[in-house]
């Protein structure tokens, strides 16, 4: 578990979320650490991309709270929680398929006016993500799936997140892709930031992760460290396709 003695710096406490009368997400309880990475698995549809969303302020709580660096976040929009270093990498990626990769890139320092600072930014994704540079010009939509996956992680870190929210990176990737997306994903935590992690590819996430949340028809019904729960043989046979 973690070591830290600090607050969280991500809070949630009996968050609801519901869409018209259906209930996604009951009263969900979760933590994060400054410097963690944490995942979320769970069978599609368990309402993972939904606590995203609220986090993130793309949807509204019909209950609960979230605590974010020691505010309470309440109904602010999601621009103003991107101000605050929280930054949604979105299931299916969601970059401007019709601007360059460049103009994808820059979109995601558009709250910020440092200009040297941007510029700085732009040259540490370039290193870690040189495949990204190599298609500086290019039209982000004529990319391959994994090539769109690290652009749009490279415009989220464009707005120099201390909180890193992914939802599904690894979808429809292959291995190889996967392997690579998962390298980056480390060395973005190892530059200190924190990240909460949605991911289809159980084993993966418990792999990379200190801490896991296993989402069952929206509530959490287990949580420990990575190493436990993939040991768990609960999870194992319900995400991980092995029975004892």
């Amino acid at each position: 578990m973690h070591t830290n003695p600090a607050a969280p710096l991500l809070q949630l406490k009996g968050i609801e979320v519901a869409y018209g009368a259906i209930k996604a997400v009951k009263g969900v309880d979760l933590e994060l650490y400054s410097g963690e990475m944490v995942c979320l698995i769970g069978a599609n549809g368990a309402g993972k991309t939904t606590t995203l969303n609220a986090i993130a302020g793309t949807l509204p709580l019909a209950g609960g709270s979230i605590e974010y660096a020691g505010e309470m976040l309440g109904r602010q929009p999601a621009h103003k929680r991107l101000r605050k270093g929280i930054a949604l990498v979105p299931e299916g990626r969601g970059i401007f398929t019709r601007l360059t990769v460049e103009e994808n890139l820059r979109m995601g320092a558009y709250i910020r006016d440092d200009a040297d600072g941007i510029e700085a930014d732009m040259a540490r994704v370039f290193d870690m993500l040189p495949r990204v540079k190599e298609r500086l010009n290019q039209v982000a939509g004529t990319l391959s799936g994994g090539e769109q996956q690290m652009v749009a992680i490279g415009r989220a870190l464009l707005s120099r997140p201390k909180l890193l929210l992914l939802d599904e990176p690894s979808m429809g990737l292959a291995p190889l892709v996967v392997e690579k997306i998962f390298e980056v994903v480390q060395s973005v935590r190892s530059e200190g930031v924190s990240i909460l992690l949605v991911e289809q590819n159980a084993n993966l996430a418990l792999e990379f992760a200190q801490r896991g949340y296993v989402m069952d028809s929206g509530a959490i019904t287990l949580t420990g460290s990575g190493e436990a729960l993939l040991q768990d043989p609960a999870v194992r046979a319900a995400y991980l396709g092995e029975t004892d």
